[in-house]
């Protein structure tokens, strides 16, 4: 049944839906006995395998040490698509299904003051979000497509571009997921490993091969790891997530201070055109930027080196708490230095030479590829923003039409939930602006439609607490028209609960979905802790954004809140140089408030 169903259920499904939330809370019980025990019992234990302690210490680790969990994808397809959503069991719908792409969906009409109180089972909808993997976000005409027609027909035509370069689908039926991926795969694609305790989508310069500047172009590099190791058993039980990032921009464009492992592309003086390599790097409620271990990496040993990390990560990473479960805790424990030796001695077996660290960012380096630039083989591509990556299955499939009549079958995506269309020939530029145009898709767009990210939210993620997407766009639909000559770029990233997908530590303004209190009515409302004047891509004086004691914005406030402290840095910034970073650190408390 839907909330919006009036009818009630035949006796026999009242009683069957009455066991199952029995059974759902049971098992409820269960979890949380066996975590109290694991804290009680192994508090000295990091549940390291390099240790020799392979004892699942979490239901997480018990569910992974139960059977690789790619393995439901059998049961997907034999079972559970033809019995219905009631008919899988809450290990495979709320574990194994990430393993194929797959998380439950927020159910409709819950605020968020109960995100936090209500069992997994009462969040729930019978609908899924699915992720397509589209590694270092390339699509093709007939990918763009296909994921398209299957958002129009099985998705309620949602589509969002993620900061991942991938694209989510909602509302997804059980009975219809074996139909999409075989459609997917059918084209290129793969659902494996877009979530889970895996090597997640692979972020990529969305420029690669085609950028003027381009050192090298690491979609071989990509490929490599994607066809050796992605869907194998090798690495389909880590301790938590593992994200990868490759560029051959001089400058990067992927956000390697905050990978789990990045390849930055850099000329050694003898050994010609590789990769810097940085490792443990991630945000969150625990965000710590990647160390740059200084060694240079050739083109042709990257997913040796890829590997051994990943190994490490597997091996001695702590899978006792989740909390701790990330690579970025093994680097604070070791140091770089450690890291390095372990990895060359234990997991290579041979030295990494030394080489150069990336160039860095300089003033007007954006970074989103956002306009129209010239290759380096004398065509064009075209960058466009969504609003906080927000589209549709039939923009999608416009997207991909506007691209195809242009002679192009390249559409790339951004980490900064952009979309770029490859290989435009000059002649063919304007229609392709005026095309994405008309589908709210600008490649000249204000500096907060330009400069806006958000996360999924309340609408559909489980662990939201507030609106993102839809107070993004307000954001933008005001500010936009407030400041329409604004000089400096403002960043203003949404976040709809802890957990910093929208990565709100290091943008220039961020907001961290939390309930907080309404000083006119006393009552507790969605709301943001406020991040201030975070940057990357500055070396040294890379940053996490300042928060203001005490102080908290409501979600209905939020926009005057960002005009209010853009209007304070007009005026009191010392020049145009001065960025709003720069600023924010500098500035009087009750002139960011």
């Amino acid at each position: 049944m839907t909330d919006t169903d009036t009818t009630k259920p035949a006796p026999d499904t009242a009683a069957a839906e009455a066991e199952e939330r029995r059974r759902h809370r049971e098992e409820a019980r269960l979890i949380r006995t066996r975590e109290a025990a694991a804290r009680k019992n192994t508090a000295s234990k990091d549940g390291q395998w390099a240790a020799g302690d392979r004892t699942p210490l979490n239901p997480n680790e018990e569910m992974k040490a139960a059977g690789d969990p790619l393995e439901v994808r059998g049961r997907i397809e034999s079972m559970y698509s033809k019995w219905g959503f009631w008919s899988i069991p809450p290990g495979d719908l709320r574990g194994r299904f990430r393993w194929w792409g797959l998380y439950t969906q927020r159910r409709q009409g819950i605020d968020g003051g109960k995100t936090a109180i209500l069992e997994p089972h009462e969040l729930d909808d019978e609908f899924f979000m699915l992720r397509v993997r589209s590694d270092g976000g390339q699509l093709s005409v007939a990918q763009a497509r296909t994921i398209g027609t299957i958002s129009e027909e099985m998705a309620r035509d949602t589509a969002d571009v993620s900061d991942r370069q991938n694209i989510q689908l909602h509302w997804i039926r059980i009975e219809d997921v074996p139909e999409i991926f075989r459609r997917v795969e059918e084209v290129g694609l793969m659902c494996a490993e877009a979530c889970g305790d895996v090597p997640r989508v692979i972020l990529g310069s969305p420029v690669a091969g085609v950028a003027e500047d381009e050192l090298i172009d690491p979609t071989p590099q990509i490929r490599d790891i994607m066809d050796r190791y992605i869907g194998s058993p090798e690495f389909s039980n880590l301790p938590r997530k593992f994200k990868t990032a490759f560029t051959g921009q001089p400058i990067p464009d992927i956000l390697h201070e905050v990978q789990d492992i990045a390849f930055c592309a850099v000329e050694h003086p003898e050994l010609g055109v590789g990769y810097d390599l940085w490792v443990g790097g991630g945000l969150s409620v625990n965000p710590m930027l990647g160390h740059r271990l200084g060694v240079f990496v050739k083109p042709e040993i990257a997913h040796e080196v890829w590997k051994g990390v990943v190994s490490i990560f597997r091996d001695h990473g702590y899978r006792r708490l989740r909390t701790r479960a990330r690579l970025k805790f093994v680097l604070k424990a070791w140091g770089p230095e450690k890291f390095l030796q372990v990895l060359q001695d234990d997991y290579l077996g041979y030295e990494l030479p030394k080489g150069p660290a990336p160039k860095l960012a300089q003033r007007g380096d954006r970074g989103d590829h956002v306009g129209i630039h010239r290759q380096k083989d004398g065509k064009y591509y075209v960058g466009v923003a969504p609003v906080a990556g927000r589209v549709s299955g039939a923009k999608l499939n416009a997207i991909a039409d506007i691209a195809e009549a242009a002679g192009s079958d390249r559409i790339r995506l951004t980490p900064l939930q952009k979309i770029l269309v490859l290989d435009v020939p000059e002649d063919k530029v304007n229609d392709v602006v005026n095309g994405l145009r008309a589908l709210e898709l600008e490649s000249d767009p204000g500096e907060f439609h330009r400069n806006v990210i958000a996360c999924t939210g309340i609408e559909y993620c489980k662990l939201a607490i507030v609106e993102t997407k839809a107070t993004a766009r307000e954001v933008v639909k005001i500010l936009d028209e407030k400041f329409p000559t604004l000089d400096n770029p403002i960043t203003v990233h949404v976040n709809g609960c802890p957990n910093s997908c929208a990565r709100v530590q290091i943008a220039d303004i961020g907001f961290k979905g939390q309930l907080v209190l309404d000083e006119e009515t006393g009552d507790q409302v969605p709301g943001f802790q406020v991040h201030l004047g975070g940057r990357l891509g500055r070396g040294d004086d890379n940053d996490f954004g300042r928060k203001i004691r005490a102080h908290k914005v409501t979600e209905k406030g939020m926009p005057e809140y960002v005009e209010r402290v853009t209007t304070n840095y007009l005026a009191d910034r010392t020049s145009a140089d001065e960025t709003f970073a720069d600023w924010a650190f500098r500035a009087e408390e009750e002139l960011i408030k």
